[in-house]
């Protein structure tokens, strides 16, 4: 350790010498960095000094270059404390600007109408399966058709020049049990070509058969499988229709709403 300058002495503080800290910052000021009582304990006050005052503070020993090197990452995890709050407040307070993606999609009259459209359509060109149109608040076209219209209205929609659904997105079912015919078979259908899409819906209940499609969507193959194995609705004409998610001698259809929580058999 350096010998101390004339008239001050090494005291137990790491930091500064008391007398040093009196000097540069008066013991009543608020800037005050710290005081030591009695047991060497180091008392702050946290206040953001201005920077002539730290550099003030570095010319006074190697201790303070440590003691402003505190107050730096102090102010900095106070502006990162700070930061997330005003954000969100900001957030929740809104702003005068409109954003400019929206989370939720805008209603479009025109796509709409040409959804409208093109459901009226394929009700007239087959209006012996065609039985609903509808187009939802989202702009989502929706068809509900005769379980036997599967096949011909899916062909059409496959082949046909204005429409082009040629991508089966999905293929999935729902369990209404209080309706006659509690299954709903809901058809996904992407048409890459015009970028849009379509959804047809046709029901069934747990002995009527439904015609696959997967001569018309390879991609049917596993999804059929899938509605077979969770809900056991039947698909006439698959080239293999087994499970595919649940285990070898796997009693009962794991989605049905009637389906006990524990199974029928213990594993």
């Amino acid at each position: 350790m350096p010998p101390a300058p004339a008239g001050t002495s090494h005291s137990r503080d790491p930091f500064l010498p008391r007398s040093a800290a009196r000097a540069a910052f008066p013991v009543n000021s608020p800037e005050a960095p710290g005081e030591t009582d009695g047991g060497g304990t180091i008392h702050f006050r946290f206040r953001v000094v201005s920077s002539l005052r730290v550099s003030a503070l570095l010319q006074l020993s190697g201790s303070g270059r440590m003691l402003a090197a505190a107050l730096g990452r102090a102010r900095a995890g106070l502006r990162a404390a700070i930061r997330p709050a005003v954000q969100l407040r900001a957030r929740f307070e809104g702003s005068s600007t409109t954003e400019s993606h929206p989370t939720i999609r805008p209603k479009d009259e025109v796509t709409q109408k040409q959804l409208c459209a093109f459901g009226e359509y394929v009700a007239e060109i087959l209006p012996k399966y065609v039985q609903q149109v509808q187009v939802t608040r989202l702009n989502e076209l929706e068809i509900c058709i005769h379980p036997d219209g599967v096949v011909p209205v899916l062909t059409f929609l496959h082949n046909h020049t204005s429409a082009q659904f040629k991508s089966l997105a999905d293929l999935t079912a729902v369990d209404v049990p209080t309706r006659q015919y509690r299954f709903e078979i809901v058809y996904n259908l992407l048409s890459l070509y015009f970028n849009s899409r379509i959804r047809i819906k046709t029901y069934t209940d747990e002995l009527t058969p439904i015609d696959s499609i997967v001569p018309l969507y390879m991609a049917a193959n596993w999804y059929e499988r899938e509605v077979w194995d969770l809900f056991g609705v039947f698909f006439a004409n698959h080239p293999d229709l087994r499970r595919i998610l649940t285990d070898y001698g796997f009693e009962g259809h794991p989605f049905r709403k009637d389906f006990p929580l524990s199974g029928y058999v213990e594993v």
